[in-house]
């Protein structure tokens, strides 16, 4: 759970790092609030934008399984996993 969220709050901040590459390379101060006033709903809304989309890619384009779920059992002393029938 905790790499889940970190992934999305790393995709959320993305559009923030990428500004201040961008602030530095036109040698702005990228620590000042006024280059980033402006700015800031913008970046708010590509990040909110780059989660979604990532949740979306990941719910329509992951693998789904079919068939029953047998749970992890004990066979003659041996454990065999989970895994789908």
């Amino acid at each position: 759970m905790t790499r889940a969220i970190i992934q999305e709050l790393l995709l959320f901040l993305l559009p923030f790092a990428a500004y201040a590459i961008f602030l530095v390379i036109v040698r702005r101060n990228p620590l000042a609030w006024s280059s980033w006033s402006r700015h800031t709903s913008w970046l708010v809304l590509a990040g909110l934008g780059l989660i979604i989309v990532s949740l979306l890619a990941g719910g329509f384009l992951a693998d789904r399984q079919t068939g029953v779920y047998v749970p992890s059992h004990m066979e003659n002393g041996v454990l065999v996993p989970g895994h789908f029938k």
